[in-house]
């Protein structure tokens, strides 16, 4: 039975930091401990400025944590997409930033000494019918424009039929718990200062200084990076420019060699790959099942379908992790990087689009450039208080059209709940307790846990996710566990918790 937890923070070898006691002083205060928030804050120590992280959970703990572990700028099919949407310029400098992002981290894990397996690899994006060939063709045409190492081929190392593939030569992959980790040592071996279990609650800017309020002290600094997936401070509505999904993922032990390449189909649903070493037994990464965050059926049958998927195409010995993950897509596929909309002191980045790994460096990059005052040709592109076009902001009422609804429609179903009695060990809902609705969750021991199905960033009614017991923000992506507790934001605060009588 596989365990049901990240394959890298399972075989990560993190060290443990205290909780923020008390206020602290800093030069640049960086919310946030994955790999933005790290690279960002590593880069701004060696500029000579003294750097505090805070994280609300462990260091990598988040999205970094849960990833696939590639770096790589082959971010499935998108390069053709980006010259339609901003042009030839602005998809190069994305391009361009992604690209260079891999040398980052090739560079920062030597430094660091990092044992993250850094190996380079091709990366690969297949159609499997003819009629995904010419979409495949057509990203080709575009990378070679932007200048990537792309190429067309037909040879392959997947076992699937497949009709054309893109090749991007000297892509790498890596365990992205101990890359952090390392990061994250290095900037305590360099006089900084990384604090765990202390979630950011606030910033207040100030004439002369900003003030991050946690739950155990404030940090002052001059500037705040805010690195926590989606702002939880957000006067630039990130909140409705960016729209939350998740993706769930499965770590296989082979009987024989795994495929050198890196892969993701061009079709639906998307399967994406790479090889995986657990001590010297070879293995795979299978990632997809993607859905927005609330909708869909999110249960475990999601990862019965990855398993499935490798058992066809590969000889599998055993399924040793589960885990799933969430990202933001921005509403014009690039990133938001920069200075807050109408904050001063505060920059932030967000919408990596499930590509993190080169996308949060690169975005670590243009944050450092903007402390240290240094021009930046990639933010051009990524700038976060650009509105964008025409597509983008149409893209954006609808997306809010639905967020309306979501928030209207759900509010009149929970008129109408189900009991509580009809929940089995095991089984969570939006239910009626005693008249009132609440979400309900029955552990496997029957003990029955009931939280305020209203999200507390805007207010939201949250569903239930099956698969990973705990509820879910439709609108923006905020989740909680089955007791109340935040597990992503942009929430900041806990669910209410209900009292129940335990024989209920």
């Amino acid at each position: 039975m596989s365990q049901h937890r990240s394959v890298w923070l399972a075989t990560s070898d993190a060290p443990a930091y205290p909780a923020l006691a008390g206020d602290v002083t800093a030069d640049v205060a960086v919310v946030g401990a994955g790999i933005t928030g790290l690279t960002a804050a590593l880069l701004i120590q060696r500029g000579g400025r003294r750097v505090v992280v805070v994280e609300a959970g462990r260091v990598g703990g988040g999205t970094t944590g849960h990833t696939t572990g590639k770096v790589t700028s082959q971010h499935s099919l998108i390069y053709r997409d980006l010259i339609e949407r901003h042009g030839e310029a602005r998809a190069r400098l994305y391009a361009e930033a992604n690209e260079q992002a891999i040398d980052v981290i090739a560079r920062l894990a030597e430094e660091t000494e990092a044992d993250c397996r850094f190996e380079r690899a091709p990366a690969y994006v297949y159609a499997e019918t003819a009629d995904q060939r010419g979409a495949v063709e057509a990203e080709h045409a575009a990378a070679l424009r932007l200048g990537l190492p792309a190429t067309l081929t037909t040879e392959f190392d997947l076992p699937v039929d497949i009709a054309v593939a893109l090749r991007f030569d000297d892509q790498a992959h890596i365990h992205a718990s101990r890359y952090t980790a390392a990061l994250a040592r290095a900037i305590v071996a360099g006089g900084g200062e990384v604090f765990e279990h202390s979630r950011a609650m606030g910033i207040e800017e100030r004439r002369d200084e900003a003030v991050v309020h946690t739950e155990g002290g404030d940090i002052r600094a001059p500037q705040v990076v805010v690195a926590t997936l989606l702002p939880f401070v957000d006067r630039g509505g990130f909140f409705a420019r960016a729209q939350p999904g998740r993706s769930y993922g499965v770590a296989a032990r082979l009987r024989g060699d795994a495929p050198a390449g890196m892969h993701i189909s061009a079709g639906s649903p998307t399967r994406s790959t790479r090889p995986w070493v657990d001590g010297d037994r070879p293995g795979v990464i299978v990632v997809g099942e993607s859905h927005p965050t609330g909708e869909g059926d999110q249960t475990p049958a999601r990862w019965g379908e990855l398993e499935r998927w490798t058992r066809e195409h590969l000889d599998v010995e055993s399924f040793e992790y589960r885990w799933s993950s969430q990202d933001y897509v921005t509403v014009d596929g690039i990133p938001y990087v920069g200075r807050s909309p109408r904050m001063a002191r505060t920059l932030v980045a967000t919408g990596f689009r499930k590509w993190g790994l080169t996308n949060g460096t690169a975005a670590a990059r243009m944050l450092a450039d903007l402390v240290d005052g240094r021009d930046n040709p990639w933010l051009e592109a990524f700038d976060a208080t650009r509105i964008g076009g025409a597509a983008a902001v149409k893209k954006l009422v609808e997306a809010n059209v639905h967020v309306a609804t979501r928030f209207v429609g759900d509010r009149i179903a929970r008129l109408r709940p189900a009991s509580v009695a009809h929940l089995e060990p095991g089984d969570g809902g939006v239910v009626d307790l005693d008249g009132h609705t609440v979400g309900a969750y029955r552990d496997p021991g029957g003990e029955l846990h009931a939280v305020s199905v209203t999200c507390t960033h805007l207010g939201c009614t949250l569903r239930w996710n099956g698969a990973e017991t705990s509820w879910d923000c439709p609108c923006h992506g905020s989740r909680f566990s089955y007791e109340g507790a935040v597990l992503d934001g942009p929430a900041v605060r806990p669910l209410e918790r209900i009292d129940v009588d335990r024989g209920t």
